[in-house]
């Protein structure tokens, strides 16, 4: 009697967005969920929530300047982004993503600008370079209407529901990975883009405006309603999983079953999200302890960007032709972990020369009229 054996060979691809794009999701993210904090302060003029709208404008302008930096970066070959204008594909979501960005980051500025200018034009009639510097930016002494402030934010905020489905969309409609495969993940993309945008006010509420417990209370309560409905959705999600009433999240949950590495990354994400939200349940009901609002900001920014790393680079590890997984190590040159701390050290280079040239922290109301 004669044996055979047979191999069956299957290619290895390699992954194909690399840490920029964590970058950018997580950073447009900020940008997004911020410029909504910005609405009650500064578009609907309420003064209790002034001082949240500084703060988030200054993380709205920042994340937006530099989060197309590293989705440039994550072409590849970033020259050749005229590439998508020259050949523009209307069923693509990110040739949609590539026509809304700059109109975007167009409105964004304006809007700052905007707000910023009546604080600017005072500055600019000082003595120095930063005065002179000013007078350039402001163009000038003329009066800037209340109505083109109120239009530029909502034309910012029109184009900011547009990122928010194109950036959900163009994951989520990748049908060869069970994992992206689902209407759950655009809304868990937004939802914890609220709660590292409202982190991120808590860190820079602490280090830069001393600390205004104004502030840290609203987006401590942000910070607790999207984390409420995270759980909710999640629940629903893994709900259509175990139902079988989604057959592509049933099918993600089988492809992950016998991995104890998943398994742990669920609980740790399970144990993180409970622990932020009894936290901030701790510092809303205790006065005291809204000083200390920054450790819920450290836990909420890490929150928003990890489940990011999750989604777009370890679900890249899970095999979509065989079974079995990937091993992903993080390289230490600028595809990996020299990225991510020079797109981090970006950002906070435009957030110090904002601080520097803009006087950000000054009330809207010169510019309420």
């Amino acid at each position: 009697m004669s044996s055979a054996v047979i191999e069956v060979l299957a290619p290895r691809y390699g992954i194909a967005w690399y840490p920029w794009a964590v970058q950018y999701f997580f950073l447009i993210a900020v940008s997004y969920s911020a410029l909504l904090l910005t609405v009650p302060g500064l578009l609907l003029g309420k003064k209790d929530f002034q001082p949240l709208a500084r703060v988030a404008l200054l993380v709205t302008v920042s994340c937006t300047l530099v989060g197309p930096v590293a989705l440039l970066a994550d072409l590849h070959q970033p020259l050749r982004f005229w590439h998508f204008y020259a050949n523009l594909t209307p069923w693509s979501w990110m040739s949609i993503g590539s026509l809304l960005l700059p109109v975007y980051l167009l409105l964004v500025v304006v809007y700052a600008w905007l707000a910023w200018r009546p604080a600017m034009q005072e500055q600019a009639r000082g003595d120095g370079w930063i005065a002179r510097i000013s007078g350039w930016i402001t163009l000038g002494q003329w009066h800037s209407p209340r109505w083109m402030q109120v239009l530029s934010g909502l034309g910012a905020l029109a184009m900011s529901v547009g990122i928010m489905v194109y950036t959900g969309a163009e994951v989520a409609i990748v049908k060869a990975r069970p994992l992206w495969d689902t209407h759950w993940l655009p809304v868990m993309f937004v939802l914890t883009g609220l709660v590292a945008a409202a982190g991120l006010v808590l860190l820079i509420n602490r280090l830069m405006t001393g600390n205004n417990e104004d502030v840290n209370r609203q987006s401590l309560k942000v910070i607790f309603v999207s984390m409420i409905l995270s759980a909710l959705v999640a629940a629903l999600w893994v709900s259509e999983g175990i139902t079988g009433f989604s057959p592509s999240v049933e099918q993600a949950f089988a492809s992950l079953q016998r991995n104890p590495e998943w398994r742990a990354v669920a609980l740790y994400g399970l144990l993180v999200g409970v622990a932020l939200t009894l936290i901030t349940i701790a510092m809303l009901r205790r006065a005291g302890w809204l000083a200390r609002s920054w450790i819920a900001g450290l836990l909420a920014v890490h929150i928003g960007w990890t489940f990011r790393w999750m989604v777009l680079m370890e679900v890249q590890t899970v095999a979509k032709n065989t079974a079995g997984y990937y091993q992903y190590a993080i390289e230490a040159g600028s595809s990996g972990l020299l990225g991510i701390i020079g797109t981090f050290g970006l950002w906070l280079a435009a957030l110090l020369i904002i601080d520097i040239l803009v006087p950000w922290k000054k009330s809207f109301q010169a510019g309420a009229h």
